[in-house]
């Protein structure tokens, strides 16, 4: 249940929680006495701490329960007499101690009415009530006291706005202008004017020197704003059937401007073609680090062999860099030949010179090196 359905729920029981709340007032009164003591064996006569039981949920108990402190807080301020003051004093120290809210709903006071809660205390003080005084600290003390800009919360209810979901149906626009200038009112008005004319000219007879051409006519002026207001009125409207049928019309492409697009493709397709066969035509300069690799041109239908030929072609040509890769002789190797043909490096200085084998027989180094084949995958 929401807040809105529990607070209009509870608020039935305000009139009857009122009737109660002042049928305890008035044997108070009867009694016609300011003392705690009479005021509680009417409270404890009427059992009254039961008006908090039968309510179900803890929320209807806390909104409740604010409604009960709200309503008592009005008899302990102006401009009731001192004994119904008090009395209203009790009562909310009574209610305070025996609602069952959780949290504990305080007693809301606005600042405007501390004032007068001072000068009820002066008076209690002068007169040497001192039940009233102890009531008083003991609310205090407690912390009983809400002190609040307003003594009920302020909220502003808002219209809500009505959605139309039939968007067939055009709304209707304002025509509150047309409908508060009636002809009922402008011969009212009318009237108005024709005797504060009379007033005029009874004044100016007695005043010639005096300026009272203050107010024109209104009746005039109202109908050409109210006619001012009906044709700007109707030229907006205008304007958005206006706006309409050319967001329509946008929708729905014409047959002109598909032949256009069609145009425009075809010719991106033509320079598309051009740039391709003069591409194809031309033989890319090469770097001098790579002369040794010349261009070769390239036509179409060679290009589109390579074009379909694709990753297999790629995989060839990494294969193949690696054989090369592979026949290339280290650097040592090549410096050290270089060195053999100069005559700088003997011979026998390119055979490996196996550390673990510390002799070998003539069979073995008068055998030709045998070429070791690498396994492959």
């Amino acid at each position: 249940m929401s807040d809105t359905m529990i607070t209009q729920q509870v608020h039935k029981f305000e009139e009857p929680l009122k009737i109660d709340l002042e049928e305890l007032l008035g044997r108070f009164q009867r009694m016609d006495s300011v003392r705690y003591e009479d005021f509680s064996s009417v409270w404890r006569e009427l059992n009254f701490d039961e008006i908090f039981f039968g309510i179900k949920t803890m929320a209807e108990q806390n909104e409740f329960s604010r409604m009960a402190l709200n309503i008592s807080t009005a008899y302990f301020l102006p401009p009731y007499s001192f004994q119904i003051r008090v009395g209203g004093l009790y009562m909310l120290y009574a209610l305070y101690h025996t609602q069952r809210s959780y949290p504990t709903q305080r007693i809301r006071l606005a600042l405007k009415d501390w004032g007068d809660v001072q000068v009820f205390t002066q008076d209690a003080l002068s007169s040497q009530h001192y039940d009233v005084l102890y009531i008083l600290h003991q609310l205090l003390s407690a912390k009983a006291f809400l002190f609040t800009a307003m003594p009920i919360p302020l909220t502003y209810s808002r219209d809500q706005k009505v959605v139309n979901t039939n968007t067939e149906v055009p709304t209707e626009q304002s025509a509150r202008p047309q409908e508060l200038v009636t002809t009922e009112m402008c011969e009212e008005i009318s009237n108005i004017h024709q005797h504060y004319k009379q007033l005029k000219t009874f004044v100016l007879a007695k005043h010639p020197d005096a300026d009272l051409n203050l107010v024109p006519n209104l009746v005039p002026k109202l109908l050409n704003a109210v006619e001012d207001f009906s044709t700007w009125q109707n030229d907006q409207r205008a304007a958005a059937a206006g706006d309409e049928q050319s967001d329509s019309c946008k929708d729905e492409p014409s047959t002109s401007s598909t032949i256009n697009q069609q145009m425009e493709s075809s010719k991106r397709a033509d320079l598309l073609a051009s740039i391709k066969a003069r591409s194809y035509g031309q033989v890319a300069e090469v770097s001098k680090a790579r002369r040794h690799r010349q261009g070769e041109l390239c036509t179409d239908t060679r290009a589109g062999e390579y074009e379909d030929q694709g990753p297999q072609r790629d995989r060839t040509h990494v294969n193949f860099l690696r054989r090369k890769r592979r026949q290339l002789n280290s650097l040592k190797s090549r410096t050290l030949r270089r060195l053999q043909h100069t005559g700088g490096v003997p011979g026998d200085s390119l055979s490996t010179t196996k550390l673990w084998k510390l002799s070998q027989s003539e069979q073995e180094a008068a055998a030709p090196p045998r070429n070791a084949r690498r396994f492959r995958y």
